[in-house]
């Protein structure tokens, strides 16, 4: 699977794990020099509390495009760290 913003590739892997539609990607699949740590929180009710990354590509920002949990319920363990996207970012095989 790959995320791709503004044209880039932004993550890439063969390891996703899909849980409610979205592709999770292993946090080693992301492409660090696109992503900047936002000061947005979320919670979800069984999955915990997410964080969120801006996403940067040529001058572009995507304001808290991708989210991840650093740390999960017991629940939703699989996918410690692995960051998903949306805002118009495109998840394609």
């Amino acid at each position: 699977m790959k995320a791709i913003w503004n044209g880039q590739i932004i993550a890439e892997s063969n390891d996703t794990k899909v849980i409610e539609n979205n592709h999770y990607f292993p946090p080693e699949a992301i492409k660090k020099e696109f992503f900047k740590s936002s000061a947005t929180h979320t919670n979800c009710p069984w999955k915990g509390m997410a964080s969120y990354y801006t996403v940067e590509v040529d001058g572009k920002e995507n304001q808290d495009a991708a989210w991840y949990y650093p740390e999960t319920s017991d629940l939703a363990k699989q996918i410690k760290g692995y960051v998903a996207f949306w805002k118009g970012v495109e998840v394609v095989e």
